[in-house]
């Protein structure tokens, strides 16, 4: 029991940690996305605006990420029994839809761009695209905790990382205009960023649909979670298995057990699955109801009549 509350607070601790990790990157990316826009628009670099405007897109994202992660502390209702954690799901799936619309608008201009390039400001691109490494790159390391347990957070990482990687590739292909003169390398480079942003936003777009399907969550194995409840002491077979994500932080699963009908099997039974489930995969909200055989009632066994049902 001691361990299970030490659990709970860690995880409330790592909850309120990584809320408080997205409030400074709203901050730092909001401030940087209105110097990177600016930046733009005077030297006429479409690589910083393009950046810029996905910024400004991961700015909403993070935004979207520490709304949900808020709406999830929400208590239930008689109306809401589950509160409102389905909503960092739906949080994860808005934030991976709003970027890969981003990167289509960014992608069109700069294959009009590339028929039309035009001159721009390496210097000033070079300087400001290294500010964005360094912003997105904090923000990145304040979020890298949180990201391992949440997939709200994991998208916002994600994207914070991505962003750094692209404003480094900015700088690159600023250090190159200067060097060449290449009027195609600003939009070549804006071009390339969508495409590397929405390979690298699939996987969440992937991840976030399954979730919202009740798909079982991609770090559960269905067969070892079958597998470790037919291990229980008198456990001979089960049906009706289903895993999945309350939120993108707690995972349910529910089962049906046939146990030969003994006195007093129901109660041990379901702590036992529901500390191995716990310890093996995390699953913390457990609902297992435990059926009579028929082929040992058929028998002569004796057989309780009734079914236990407990919710741990």
């Amino acid at each position: 029991m001691h361990d299970h509350h030490a659990h709970h607070h860690a995880a409330v601790d790592l909850r309120t940690a990584s809320r408080r990790a997205l409030l400074i990157g709203i901050a730092l990316n909001a401030g940087f996305v209105v110097v990177e826009a600016t930046a733009g628009w005077i030297t006429g670099s479409l690589a910083l605006l393009s950046d810029a405007a996905h910024n400004l897109s991961d700015v909403g994202g993070l935004a979207l990420t520490y709304a949900t992660a808020w709406a999830a502390t929400l208590a239930g209702s008689a109306r809401r029994t589950y509160g409102w954690r389905r909503l960092t799901i739906l949080g994860a799936l808005g934030n991976a839809v709003l970027i890969l619309a981003a990167m289509g608008a960014i992608g069109w201009e700069a294959v009009r761009r590339l028929s039309e390039p035009a001159p721009i400001s390496g210097g000033v691109v070079i300087a400001v695209a290294a500010t964005g490494v360094l912003v997105n790159g904090l923000t990145a390391t304040l979020l890298a905790r949180g990201s391992k347990r949440d997939l709200n957070v994991h998208g916002a990482f994600l994207h914070m990382v991505s962003d750094a990687v692209v404003s480094l590739g900015v700088v690159v292909s600023g250090g190159i205009y200067l060097a060449t003169g290449w009027l195609w390398v600003d939009p070549a480079t804006s071009l390339a960023i969508a495409v590397v942003i929405v390979v690298s936003t699939w996987s969440l777009l992937r991840q976030s649909v399954h979730l919202t399907l009740d798909g079982v969550p991609a770090a559960i194995e269905l067969d070892a979670v079958r597998a470790t409840l037919l291990e229980l002491d008198g456990v001979t077979g089960l049906h009706d298995l289903h895993v999945w994500a309350m939120s993108t932080t707690e995972t349910a699963l529910t089962a049906h057990l046939v146990v030969p009908g003994l006195r007093g099997v129901g109660d041990e039974l379901n702590v036992d699955a529901a500390r191995r489930l716990r310890e093996r995969f995390g699953i913390e909200h457990v609902t297992i109801q435990l059926e009579t055989d028929p082929s040992v009632c058929a028998s002569g066994a004796h057989c309780e009549p009734t079914t236990a049902h407990r919710h741990d």
